[in-house]
C-alpha cells in the first residue's frame, strides 16, 4: 500500500484530507478579500456649556469724567509792600480767615494814625460849632463845612484802616493751600495784583462727565420714570471708578441742574458731587461714573467668552440643542455686567450655550455638552488609583 492510500482513523485517505483543507482555506481567504470592514465613527467632541437661567442684574450706565474742585481762590496782594512773614505750610489745610502772610504794616499804620488824628480834629470842630450856630455866633455855612470835613475825615480813616488790614493776608476760603508763590522779603504790588498762593476746596469735590445730548435726554427720562436711583429731586446716585480700577468708597450725586453744553462740539457736561474727606480725589484726575439703574430680576445673561461679534456688529452664539446638534444663534446684547453680556433677544431660559470648545464644532455637528466650570478647567477628573490586591 502506497502513501496516498494510507488512511487515518476516519477511514478517509490522508491525501483527500489535505486537499480538502487547502480548498477550505482558499475559500476563506477569497471570502475575506471580497468583504469590506465597517467604517470607524469617532465620538462627538466635548464642549463646555452654560445653561441659561434668569438672574437678578443691576443695570448701570458708565460716563467718562474728570475731577474738578468746587472752588479755587487766588490769594493776591491788595496793598504794596514787603512780605515779612509766611504763616502757613505748603500743602496744608487752611480755614477761611486764617493768616497766610504778613506784609510790612508800618507805612499803613502811619497813614491810619494820621487819618485818626484828622478825624478827631474834624469831629471836635463840629462839636465846637454846634452850640454856637444856634445863637448865630457861627454862620450856618461854617457849621456845614465843618460837618462835611468831618465826614471826609471819617471816610479817609476807614480807607486807611482797610489798607492797614490788607497787610495781614488771610485765606478767602477753606481748603488746601498750594506752594508759596512769594517768599519773605519779596515786594508785592496792589496794581499788579501779585499772586501769593492758591487755595483749593477739595471737600466736597466735583466730577464733570461728558456725554452726548441723546444719552443725557435718556438719563433724564430714566430719572423721571424712576429707573435711576434718586437721592433728591433732580439728582441721581452715582458711583465713581478711579483710573486704577478701584471703586471710590463714597457715593455721589449727579446734578442735572448743572448741565452745560460745549458750543464747539455739542457735547453735554454733567456734574456730579462727591464727598472727599480724605482728599483722595484731586483736580485733574480721570474717573468713570457708574449710574445705578433699575434692577432686572429676570435678566438673561451669557458669558462674554461665548459670544462672537462679527465685523458688521452682529453678535452670535452657538447653542447645543436637545438632540446634541449645534446651531448658530444671532442674538442682541445689551450692556456688560462683569464678564457677562445681558442678552435682550435671541436666547431663552434652559438653552445651552457653548463657552469653551468653540473651535471644535460647527453648526450642524453633534457635540457632547458638559457643564462649564467657571472656577477651573473642565477636564475630566483623574482616575482613582487602582487598589492593590
Amino acid at each position: 500500500m502506497n502513501l496516498s492510500e494510507q488512511r487515518n482513523g476516519t477511514g478517509i485517505p490522508r491525501a483527500t484530507l489535505v486537499w480538502a483543507t487547502a480548498v477550505s482555506l482558499t475559500l476563506l481567504v477569497l471570502a475575506g478579500c471580497g468583504h469590506q470592514p465597517a467604517q470607524f465613527a469617532p465620538p462627538p467632541p466635548e464642549v463646555s456649556v452654560v445653561t441659561i437661567a434668569p438672574e437678578s442684574v443691576a443695570l448701570t450706565t458708565e460716563l467718562p469724567g474728570r475731577i474738578d474742585p468746587v472752588r479755587v481762590a487766588q490769594v493776591r496782594a491788595r496793598v504794596d509792600g514787603i512780605v515779612l512773614h509766611r504763616e502757613f505750610s505748603e500743602g496744608a489745610d487752611v480755614t477761611n480767615g486764617e493768616v497766610l502772610y504778613q506784609i510790612d504794616p508800618a507805612p499803613y499804620q502811619a497813614s491810619l494814625d494820621s487819618a485818626n488824628a484828622s478825624l478827631m480834629q474834624a469831629q471836635l470842630l463840629v462839636q465846637r460849632y454846634q452850640p454856637l450856630v444856634g445863637i448865630n455866633a457861627v454862620s450856618k455855612q461854617d457849621y456845614d463845612n465843618a460837618v462835611s470835613a468831618a465826614a471826609q475825615a471819617k471816610a479817609a480813616q476807614e480807607i486807611a484802616a482797610v489798607n492797614f488790614g490788607y497787610c495781614t493776608v488771610t485765606a478767602p476760603i477753606s481748603g488746601q493751600i498750594g506752594a508759596a508763590l512769594v517768599t519773605e522779603g519779596a515786594l508785592v504790588s496792589q496794581s499788579a495784583a501779585t499772586e501769593m498762593a492758591l487755595v483749593t476746596q477739595l471737600d466736597p469735590i466735583y466730577c464733570d462727565f461728558t456725554e452726548s445730548s441723546t444719552e443725557v435726554l435718556q438719563l433724564r427720562h430714566e430719572l423721571e420714570n424712576g429707573a435711576l436711583k434718586s437721592v433728591a429731586p433732580g439728582e441721581a446716585k452715582v458711583t465713581l471708578l478711579l483710573d486704577d480700577g478701584t471703586t471710590y468708597q463714597h457715593p455721589g450725586k449727579l446734578l442735572f441742574s448743572d448741565i452745560t453744553v460745549d458750543p464747539t462740539s455739542g457735547m453735554v457736561t454733567l456734574r456730579a458731587e462727591f464727598p472727599n474727606p480724605d482728599h483722595l480725589l484731586l483736580p485733574g484726575m480721570f474717573a468713570r461714573g457708574v449710574l445705578e439703574q433699575a434692577v432686572d430680576a429676570q435678566a438673561i445673561t451669557v458669558p462674554q467668552r461665548g459670544v462672537s461679534i462679527g465685523p458688521n456688529g452682529n453678535a452670535t452664539a452657538l447653542v447645543v440643542g436637545a438632540d446634541g446638534k449645534v446651531a448658530a444663534r444671532v442674538i442682541k446684547i445689551g450692556q456688560a455686567v462683569g464678564n457677562k453680556w445681558v442678552v435682550t433677544d435671541g436666547l431663552k431660559a434652559g438653552e445651552q450655550v457653548v463657552v469653551e470648545g468653540l473651535q471644535k464644532v460647527q453648526p450642524g455637528m453633534v457635540a457632547k455638552p458638559i457643564p462649564f466650570n467657571a472656577a477651573g478647567d473642565n477636564s475630566a477628573p483623574p482616575a482613582a488609583p487602582a487598589q492593590g490586591n
